[in-house]
């Protein structure tokens, strides 16, 4: 697949659930936000980038302790959802944008701080983002992300794109710490791997979420019944098929 179908996979597949972001436990409670802002050490006076903003709730986070947060999605139903929580919380200091993280419509040194959140595993080239990040960031600026992370095991790995991909076709990868350190680091960005945590994962409502199909649903099934012990473990995989992915914030830094 191409970059450009990978990108319209996307686009089409989270404005068919856009809605279901807005109120999924995950996006909007997950402890994450709380550590990512608590990491950007804010002053109040801070343009803000969200890229791949999803349904808002990292924007919004944000925009509290921030002078004004630009929040850039490829998906315009995605954008509505945003816009309707902003409305609900009258939070009028978040701008909202159709746009790509891998070409961003800005001026370089336009940011103090990009973030982002559970978005890069959709994006077809990470590094090309992330070399954005870079340019559209003024010295001492950072970069903020949190994401689901693989494992270094490769079996692991392995089991785990799988099941990412069967419930969600629009889903690249999930990148490991060293792997995303890697990238940050060769953008010229000072890497802390600020935390890593587990997110715990209800099956069902994940695949709901998603509006899987059946037939990908039961094979979901059928690939944790059949998963090594080894990853049934690291996953802590339960009776019900829920589980645990690991995540982690990594914080990049310019001087």
């Amino acid at each position: 697949m191409t970059q450009k179908n990978i990108k319209s996979s996307v686009n089409q597949q989270f404005s068919q659930v856009a809605a279901n972001y807005s109120t999924s436990i995950v996006h909007a409670q997950g402890k994450d936000i709380q550590t990512m802002v608590a990491s950007a050490g804010m002053s109040g006076e801070e343009i803000v980038l969200d890229a791949g903003c999803g349904a808002g709730h990292t924007a919004l986070a944000f925009a509290e302790h921030a002078a004004q947060v630009i929040a850039v999605d490829l998906s315009e139903a995605m954008l509505t959802q945003c816009r309707l929580l902003a409305n609900g919380r009258a939070i009028t200091n978040v701008e909202f944008r159709i746009g790509d993280v891998e070409e961003l419509p800005f001026e370089d040194d336009e940011f103090a701080l990009v973030v982002s959140r559970y978005s890069a595993h959709h994006w077809p080239n990470p590094a090309r983002a992330v070399a954005e990040f870079r340019r559209v960031l003024r010295p001492g600026g950072h970069f903020i992300l949190s994401d689901v992370v693989s494992f270094e095991e490769f079996v692991i790995d392995s089991y785990m794109q799988t099941i990412e991909v069967l419930r969600d076709p629009s889903h690249v990868r999930d990148h490991t710490v060293r792997q995303w350190t890697k990238m940050m680091e060769s953008e010229g960005f000072q890497v802390e791997v600020v935390s890593e945590h587990g997110v715990w994962i209800n099956f069902d409502s994940w695949v709901e979420r998603m509006a899987t199909p059946s037939t990908h649903v039961v094979a979901l099934k059928s690939v944790f019944d059949g998963a090594p012990e080894e990853v049934r473990h690291e996953l802590a995989v339960e009776q019900d098929y829920s589980f645990t992915f690991r995540g982690a914030v990594l914080r990049g830094s310019l001087k």
